[in-house]
């Protein structure tokens, strides 16, 4: 049976059989072969069984496809052992007579090349039979280590073995190679050993594999046995596992012919197991004994608490570095945002934003138009983060290209739709709200596409919500949607208020909202100017969330004509 083998990227150590007469890889989920990465091409290249040999061809790819480095032009018969690349992502291509060193593609194997160099393979074994272990060892009855009745030598050594080789290890990939260094001194008669860990799926994966002698070719990992020790906590020794009845099933046993093995669960600090460590013997002459299994269980009660504060350090570096992206993403996205207001004679304006997170979706904008009239914008990006801050900037720039080409606003939002219904946003939408302020007429044209429409406050404090009939679907939910406008005329003292829901939806520690309402009480009151009104509308509604977190990005803008 011929199979590809992932040598590299996200698949790294998964198998492929060819059976197929054409087998697809590409970035498409209809695929055979799925290759998650941004460069690869939809379809990017094809194996082509023809007999028992197999071709590559590359389906006019944008990057190119490179067989054993060398870009592939037309196609070319694979030959055992042959490599290539699909971008940064490198496949091996074994044929049918190249089993040696490969192992089969049963149901439930996984296979990972790791530690020094050997693979290491999952096998789902079963076996129904009653376990005939000849010694366990619970692990779980103390968090600070297992009781030892060993030697106190044995105890010694193993233990400070150990304790040095793991002291100043604080990445997985030092500790791994630490582990065995000192598992083949502690243990003369071990052979080979490797860690089994859990991913965060919950599956068993070969994080780490060694052999003393380094003439390993594949190492078969049993599920059976390591399904066992980390369910139960327990630490296992059978001084015969080829024939140990609890593990006759077990194929990975019998083929490498195992004298002798251990095995004991991994435990993290809270008491979880996560893993197992396991080393056996081919020798039969030097079988373990119930000492040693009190040795291991102490050896991997010491590497579990090392992975475990390894995989915390590690955590602790990624979210450092994920706070410095977002806080440079903040950076960026605040170049986007206006950082002052227009200046218009006889008119003043106020805005206030705040990203629920270090990025967000809200969006405002003033943009100048040719004829000297100002498009203020205020929008919503469903969602919240960085997609959704994302799309906001891509909203930035596609806005003030539509307006640069259509001076009508509701032809402007109308051809911004379509922009935006031809995009692959998966199910994500914009509610916007625009108003063209014409400041010679002291007209204002109202163009809403599924946002609020703008809260207009009279000198006599009333207020109204023109236009609500004229409000159109959100961005990018239909193409083709014609947006409609509604025009009205702005009196001196008058003022519009545009918001998001951030507001009105703000909630207070018992799940109450703010209110649109709530907000149109306050903006009847009267002020001396338009920023004490919003400065006393935004520490209105910060009192009303109180100690609960924000969960929503806020954004309130509004404009006044003084005379």
């Amino acid at each position: 049976m011929a199979i590809l083998i992932a040598t590299s990227g996200p698949a790294e150590g998964q198998q492929y059989e060819l059976i197929h007469a054409e087998t697809t890889l590409g970035r498409q989920p209809t695929c055979h072969v799925v290759i998650d990465v941004g460069a690869v091409s939809r379809e990017h290249a094809r194996v082509c069984r023809e007999g028992d040999r197999f071709f590559l061809l590359d389906l006019g790819s944008r990057n190119g496809t490179f067989l054993n480095e060398k870009r592939l032009a037309g196609r070319h018969q694979l030959n055992n052992g042959d490599e290539f690349k699909v971008c940064d992502v490198s496949f091996r291509f074994h044929s049918d007579s190249s089993s040696a060193g490969v192992p089969s593609l049963d149901a439930g194997l996984q296979t990972v090349e790791v530690g020094s160099g050997f693979a290491a393979v999952m096998v789902d074994d079963e076996s129904g039979s009653q376990s005939t272990i000849m010694s366990k060892l619970d692990v779980s009855s103390s968090m600070r280590g297992v009781q030892l009745t060993a030697t106190p030598e044995a105890k010694l050594a193993a233990l400070l073995e150990i304790t040095q080789g793991l002291g100043g290890a604080i990445s997985l990939d030092k500790v791994f190679p630490q582990v065995f260094a000192s598992m083949f001194k502690i243990f003369v008669q071990a052979d080979r050993g490797f860690i089994v860990m859990k991913n965060e799926e919950g599956v068993l994966v070969p994080r780490w594999t060694q052999a003393r002698r380094g003439n390993e070719d594949t190492i078969r990992i049993s599920r059976t046995i390591v399904n066992q020790v980390i369910d139960t906590k327990e630490a296992i020794l059978s001084a015969d596992a080829a024939t140990d009845s609890r593990f006759e099933m077990s194929q990975s046993i019998a083929d490498f012919r195992i004298r002798s093995m251990m095995c004991a669960p991994l435990v993290d600090t809270s008491g979880k197991a996560f893993g197992a460590l396991q080393i056996d013997t081919l020798d039969q002459r030097s079988r373990f004994q119930a000492e040693d299994l009190e040795v291991l269980a102490s050896v991997a009660a010491q590497v579990g608490f090392a992975i475990d504060h390894a995989q915390m350090h590690e955590q602790a570096l990624e979210q450092k570095e994920l706070e410095r992206d977002l806080k440079l993403a903040h950076q960026v996205q605040a170049g986007f945002l206006p950082s002052k207001t227009p200046d218009i004679e006889d008119y003043d304006f106020f805005h206030y934003y705040k990203p629920a997170h270090d990025v967000g979706g809200d969006y405002f904008d003033y943009i100048q138009l040719p004829d000297g009239r100002t498009a203020v914008i205020v929008a919503d990006v469903v969602g919240h983060g960085v997609a959704a801050a994302l799309l906001m900037a891509k909203l930035s720039a596609e806005i003030r290209f539509c307006l640069a080409t259509e001076s009508n606003p509701a032809l402007a939002i109308t051809h911004l739709n379509d922009k935006f219904s031809n995009l692959d946003f998966e199910e994500r939408f914009v509610t916007l709200i625009m108003v063209v302020l014409d400041p010679t007429k002291h007209e204002v044209t109202t163009v809403s596409a599924g946002h609020m429409v703008p809260i207009l406050r009279k000198v006599d404090g009333s207020v109204e919500e023109n236009g609500e009939e004229n409000v159109c679907l959100p961005l990018g939910v239909l193409e083709g949607m014609e947006y409609e406008e509604y025009v009205m005329h702005l009196e001196p003292g008058e003022s519009l208020s545009m918001y998001t829901d951030g507001l009105n939806e703000a909630m207070d520690i018992g799940d109450q909202f703010y209110t649109i309402e709530r907000l149109r009480n306050l903006i009847r009151k009267e002020y001396g100017s338009l920023t004490e009104m919003g400065d006393r509308i935004i520490a209105d509604v910060v009192g009303h969330v109180g100690e609960r977190a924000q969960y929503d990005d806020m954004c309130l803008v509004c404009f006044q004509r003084l005379k």
